[in-house]
């Protein structure tokens, strides 16, 4: 394992087979081929002059289709079909079994579910820390509380935002960063820096204490309630900003101390709304009692804040806050330390931070991790030739190329660049297959789309898919490559757009 700081090297068949061709003669061949095809494309006249589309274009098109038996086939078939229930290989749901043979010691119940909300980060986060509080308290079912960090994390998110009207309020409107944030200023979503400014801040409760509500799992109302109200109030901001520093009377320290009264003025009105709708939670140092059975059928009693039940009961050999991100990104340097500006959920709290690095390294740290007993936070593009029902990640589950007469080129940088693929959901990695050298071939998956999705909850996820689709892993500085800890640590990092895909909250 090593991380270099060459450029990375894609793993798609295109990429390597432009990578072979190194020699003089294949160079030369290369060139050849080029000059033959800019020579076709030449003397080729399109039937449209103008760039529309022709009737001409079209009745070529469909004698050529229906010339063909396999596509007059599919024209059959899938005009009253699911594509992907038609297309689903056979043989690709043979070979992706619920096998494992390397999994974690300890199964974690019940499977969970985040229902109609973009908690999947939270939910993954709570996955993973539980394992040390069943252990440590000998529990057979139980849920951290997911609600409870995710009121924490939208009120943040909404000063956060706000701060940033402050910030920016000398920019104009119609500017891409101002817009950007105006557009997911207070998403579901979240990264793993970004969870982790809120446990050390508020801790963690067990969900009996903070249970779920009807807009925790259904958000979208909540929402849309709540950006109305936070886009006006960074015009308010904006509008003060402007007649503050028009007056010379006000020092620029001044001003900022007016902006943030008037600031906190307007987020009680969000207060307002989330403490009616989620419930008021408790405070990160309010004593609390939680009342409990263990898996024996015996009582048991726990006192004490939010901050030390996460202290006490969440961290054990590896604190979150001591965990970071590996992430492929095959399109930028490999081995070097990335951000993304003006991406976060507390104000002048820990920054979103990448180490880059190749995927075999995310691979072997989630081997490690899971010889080590350490279930593994992943973050991946779930969407993408995956089935919820079968429980399936496989690149060869659809048989589109074949049905079609298609081949489907995008590398994976390809899709980051054009928009193809980023992160959209987090979930845990609690085992994997190996085959006789020590090569992990497929990943036991746990979801948090409850039991009906997948085997039970839980998903396969193989090799080929983990290649092109996982993005992040999270792993202890003490499991981590030193090389890596030490791009991590140097906090030399790149500064990314906020619009970059590196962005998305899962």
């Amino acid at each position: 394992m090593g991380a270099s700081s060459s450029k990375p090297a894609d793993s798609s068949p295109v990429a390597q087979s432009s990578h072979r061709a190194t020699s003089s003669d294949e160079k030369r061949a290369m060139v050849d081929d080029i000059v033959e095809t800019m020579s076709t494309l030449t003397l080729r006249q399109p039937k449209s002059a103008n760039g529309s589309l022709s009737f001409d274009s079209i009745d070529s098109w469909e004698s050529e289709v229906s010339s063909q038996p396999k596509l007059q086939l599919a024209r059959t078939i899938l005009n009253h079909s699911n594509i992907r229930e038609a297309l689903m290989s056979r043989e690709a749901k043979i070979a992706d079994a619920h096998v494992f043979n390397t999994e974690l010691d300890f199964k974690t119940d019940p499977i969970t579910n985040q229902k109609s909300s973009g908690r999947c980060w939270l939910f993954a986060t709570t996955n993973v820390l539980r394992y040390n509080v069943m252990k440590k308290l000998n529990l057979d079912d139980f849920q951290l509380s997911q609600s409870y960090l995710f009121f924490w994390d939208k009120l943040n998110k909404a000063n956060y935002y706000l701060e940033q009207a402050i910030q920016l309020a000398d920019k104009p409107l119609d500017d891409r960063v101002v817009y950007e944030l105006s557009s997911g200023l207070i998403s579901d979503g979240g990264q793993w820096d970004m969870v982790v400014n809120i446990l050390e801040n508020y801790g963690v409760v067990p969900q009996a204490l903070y249970p779920e509500s009807l807009h925790s799992s259904l958000s979208s109302p909540l929402n849309s309630l709540l950006k109305t109200k936070l886009r006006e109030h960074a015009l308010v901001l904006r509008d003060l900003s402007s007649s503050l520093r028009a007056s010379s009377l006000l020092s620029e320290d001044a001003a900022l101390r007016a902006l943030r009264t008037k600031k906190e003025e307007l987020m009680k009105e969000v207060y307002t709304v989330m403490s009616a709708v989620l419930g008021v939670p408790p405070k990160p140092d309010e004593k609390l009692v939680w009342d409990y059975y263990d898996k024996d059928g015996k009582a048991g009693t726990w006192e004490g804040t939010a901050r030390e039940f996460y202290k006490t009961f969440a961290v054990d050999k590896y604190s979150p806050s001591d965990s970071f991100s590996l992430i492929n990104d095959p399109r930028n340097e490999y081995g070097k330390l990335y951000t993304v500006d003006k991406l976060g959920n507390i104000w002048g709290g820990r920054p979103v931070l990448y180490v880059n690095t190749q995927i075999e390294n995310l691979k072997a740290a989630v081997v490690k991790m899971i010889k080590a007993g350490q279930p593994v936070f992943f973050g991946c593009d779930v969407g993408q030739f995956s089935d919820k029902t079968a429980g399936i990640m496989d690149t060869a589950l659809y048989e589109y190329e074949t049905t079609f007469d298609i081949s489907l080129g995008l590398s994976k940088a390809d899709r980051l660049r054009t928009n193809e693929s980023s992160m959209t959901h987090a979930m845990v990695i609690s085992g994997v297959h190996l085959d006789p050298s020590g090569k992990a071939i497929r990943y036991k998956v746990e979801n948090s789309w409850g039991e009906d999705a997948g085997n039970k909850g839980y998903f396969v996820m193989t090799d080929a898919w983990f290649n092109e689709f996982v993005y992040q892993v999270v792993i202890p500085k003490a499991l981590a490559p030193k090389e890596l800890v030490k791009v991590y640590e140097s906090g030399d990092k790149h500064v990314l757009p906020l619009w970059d895909p590196m962005g998305s909250l899962a």
